[in-house]
């Protein structure tokens, strides 16, 4: 018997955590950090690894999860470039670096400890048994703030994105202004990650946008058609996921990877004739 209610919120899950990763591919992706995505994904694994070792399971495991990736934002945001010496991109490395240690040696610790790590695992690559209404709802009120930040600070975006340095002379908050960037950013990821996958929706926030700077130019058009893809992305991944009985992560890298190969022809033939 069809399940009207399941296919309704992976459907609605799919589009809401696309369409959102979209958004937020556009300045990842426009700033040239994809790798945040890791650093940021790899931050919520630690943290669900470290809570179910506490006795933490299922949707509680959010809670550390977000945790973790909160602790890594901020970090990042707060770190200024000039005063440490170091790139960004060196800062993400070395937070990615301790946060995949303390990932994996939580992992070592179950068969120590003798518990079960069937939970956290199972973030890795993503299911759809996490796709309930009350995680759609998460999605949705992650997305919305982040939209809502976009259209607010929209323009120290666009600023910060061509140079935080030159934001900040010309009297921008950039700490203020990226920072809150960042813990949306981990809000964002880690609201889709038991969907998604912790391994996996490095894609969902880098594809969409590849993808559409492949086919327009513009702040503007890139940003919605990135947001589209991202919507087609996610939802076509969580449906044909549901169908194939596959892990949803998966599905979706394929599934977004495809699309950006598709552009990549199109503007080639385009250009060609």
């Amino acid at each position: 018997m069809l399940d009207l209610t399941f296919w309704a919120s992976v459907i609605a899950g799919g589009l809401i955590a696309g369409g959102s990763s979209g958004l937020l591919s556009v300045y990842i992706v426009g700033m040239r950090i994809p790798f945040l995505g890791v650093c940021v994904a790899h931050a919520a694994l630690a943290g669900a690894v470290f809570g179910a070792l506490g006795g933490l399971a299922g949707p509680m495991l959010l809670v550390p999860a977000l945790a973790g990736a909160m602790v890594t934002a901020l970090a990042l945001g707060l770190a200024d470039p000039r005063k440490i010496h170091m790139d960004a991109n060196v800062v993400m490395g070395l937070l990615f670096s301790v946060t995949m240690g303390l990932a994996f040696v939580g992992f070592g610790l179950f068969g120590v400890l003798g518990k079960s790590d069937n939970d956290v695992r199972s973030l890795l690559w993503g299911s759809l048994t996490y796709c309930r209404w009350s995680d759609v709802w998460l999605m949705l009120s992650a997305a919305l703030a982040l939209g809502l930040f976009v259209l607010l600070f929209g323009k120290e975006m666009r600023a910060i994105l061509f140079s935080r340095t030159d934001a900040q002379a010309a009297g921008i908050r950039a700490t203020g202004v990226w920072t809150g960037f960042l813990v949306l950013t981990a809000a964002l990821m880690t609201v889709n990650f038991q969907t998604v996958g912790g391994l996996m929706i490095y894609s969902l926030i880098t594809n969409p946008a590849a993808a559409a700077f492949q086919l327009t130019r513009g702040g503007r058009r890139v940003t919605i058609l990135a947001v589209i893809l991202g919507a087609i992305s996610g939802g076509g991944g969580f449906i044909l996921s549901a169908i194939t009985d596959l892990p949803s992560g998966a599905v979706i890298v394929l599934f977004s990877s495809l699309l950006v190969f598709l552009a990549a022809v199109f503007r080639h033939v385009r250009h060609r004739g």
